[in-house]
This record gives structure tokens, sequence and C-alpha cells, in this order.
């Protein structure tokens, strides 16, 4: 079962979809999530959102002011003040 996962802003849905895993730096460090993750709340970090999407493709998202990320039930929601798609060219 994948991880649904739900990368939102403070203007408008960024991404949703299901993911195999998802990489986020915390103010504790960086963290992988899979699934039968235990439910987890921490504070993000600026930087980059990675997601490798459930058939292979990998999502990259550039978050600039923090926010959180919340983790319950192989759903992992992530709520930034302002977040970005990379581009496949600026990776």
């Amino acid at each position: 079962m994948p991880l649904q996962v739900e990368l939102v802003s403070a203007e408008a849905k960024v991404w949703t979809g299901a993911a195999r895993m998802v990489i986020a730096r915390t103010s504790e460090g960086e963290i992988g999530v899979l699934t039968g993750h235990e439910p987890t709340l921490a504070l993000l970090a600026p930087g980059r959102v990675t997601i490798r999407g459930e058939a292979g493709e990998t999502v990259i998202a550039q978050v600039e002011d923090g926010g959180f990320l919340s983790i319950d039930h192989d759903r992992v929601t992530v709520v930034a003040d302002t977040a970005s798609l990379v581009p496949d060219s600026a990776r």
C-alpha cells in the first residue's frame, strides 16, 4: 500500500498523489518516510521535499519559509508557507 501524500502551500495545493517515499528537511534534520512510519509531527526547515512516486517518478518541491510535516496511517501531509515544484531542468 503506498503513502498518500498531499503537499500544500498557503496559496494552493502543490502536489497530491501516491508515493513510495517522502524525504524532507525538518528542524531536527532530514527525515525519510516509508509506509508503516510511526505517527509524527515535525517542523519543516527551508529546503527541498522529495517525493518518490509509486510509478518511479520523482517530484521535488522547494519549501522557502518552513511549515510542518504530519505522518499518520500512511498519510503524509506537508504544509508550507511557500512551496513550488522544481522543474526537471533545475534539479
